[in-house]
């Protein structure tokens, strides 16, 4: 950050600038100097560059933050915003969750074709195909709807909407508030509900990342930072990191803070949807200390970090460690039941997947390679 310039970094779909000036936004009203001083760079990552694949079968991670991680570490950038469950668990180095903006609705939603727009799931005729790159939705629909077909669909919002009414999807899922920042209220059509279909690790949530060092950055992202919402991200990154689950695996949960007490609740299932373990456990959070100013606290505590997501000024260590704990409590419950048979299996199956996508891509580029290579040797001769 510059004496006069605050530089932010976003993707470059619709989506992501609509979140990113919503954190800018917010940043302005409690920093009025700002009015003037801060600007947007934009990119693409490699997750919006790879469109033919689902993410679960492309085989790497960071798909959507590298390229802004990247221009953070080499200072291009100031911080950058995310749709939290893109960030990995584990961060680059040097970087980390400077705030988490308080969490819209996490649940899933159901867009529905022109044809079935006064249906929901459980009305669909058998056989009617389901958009979703998601294992974890996929995994979740079938146990719960077997009759209906899911199929990959990929591509921003704008690009998933065009195919469902242009391709022959009878209904796509997809998060419920992504549709909501763009304004789309009116084409969900239901919203799946924990009991139908448990959401991703950070869904609904917005992360603000930034250098771990960068004390100015810092403190002007806390007030941003919205502790209910910290604590139960925390709580899911670090089940999930436990787990070590990701896009290729089926892993989804549930939190809640309600009556002084942190719920998670978590899902591992087979790819079919046929296999599942869940659980859940409850802690009671200790109570905040409030005895002293925030910033007079925020200067004689070391910041902490939790899941990568760093402690908010006013909290307490304790609330924060208690999240992080009670996520791998869960974890480790849950693989101790099984949920580590249902993981190396799917494990298994998605690194053959990863390998059959891989060598379709390079055959796919050898086949382009091939007449270069035979007009090319054309020329020569002529």
């Amino acid at each position: 950050m510059s004496e006069n310039t605050v530089v932010v970094g976003s993707r470059k779909s619709q989506l992501a600038l609509i979140q990113t000036n919503t954190i800018i936004t917010k940043l302005k009203e409690c920093h009025p100097r700002l009015e003037k001083t801060i600007h947007t760079i934009t990119m693409s990552t490699t997750g919006d560059n790879i469109l033919d694949s689902a993410l679960s079968k492309i085989g790497e991670k960071s798909l959507f933050t590298r390229e802004l991680e990247n221009a953070l570490k080499e200072k291009q950038v100031d911080f950058v915003v995310h749709s939290l469950k893109d960030l990995p668990t584990t961060l680059p180095d040097g970087l980390t969750i400077g705030c988490v903006y308080r969490r819209d609705d996490p649940c899933d939603a159901v867009v529905m074709s022109f044809g079935n727009r006064d249906k929901t799931l459980a009305d669909l005729p058998d056989g009617s195909i389901i958009g979703t790159s998601s294992l974890r939705r996929s995994a979740q629909i079938k146990r719960k709807y077997p009759k209906l077909v899911i199929q990959d669909i990929r591509g921003n919002l704008n690009t998933r909407l065009s195919k469902l009414n242009e391709s022959n999807y009878d209904a796509i899922i997809l998060a419920k508030a992504g549709l909501e920042r763009m304004g789309w209220h009116d084409v969900i059509k239901e919203v799946l509900t924990p009991d139908i279909c448990m959401y991703c690790v950070g869904q609904g949530a917005l992360a603000v990342e930034c250098r771990a060092d960068d004390e100015e950055t810092l403190r002007l992202l806390s007030p941003l930072h919205d502790n209910d919402t910290a604590l139960r991200c925390i709580a899911e990154r670090a089940y999930l990191k436990k787990l070590e689950g990701g896009c290729s695996v089926p892993v989804c949960v549930q939190t809640e803070i309600k009556n002084g007490e942190l719920m998670i609740r978590g899902g591992v299932y087979s790819i079919d949807g046929e296999e599942s373990v869940l659980d859940s456990l409850t802690e009671k959070l200790p109570l905040s200390d409030d005895s002293e100013p925030k910033q007079k606290k925020a200067r004689k505590a070391k910041r902490h970090q939790y899941a990568g997501i760093i402690q908010s000024d006013g909290m307490t260590h304790e609330m924060f460690l208690l999240a992080e704990q009670l996520g791998t409590r869960l974890a480790e419950k849950m693989l101790n039941n099984g949920a580590d048979t249902i993981l190396t299996k799917t494990k298994s199956i998605m690194a053959e997947e990863i390998k059959k996508e891989i060598a379709k891509k390079e055959a796919t580029k050898k086949a382009k390679l091939e007449p270069e290579a035979q007009t090319s040797q054309t020329s020569s001769l002529v």
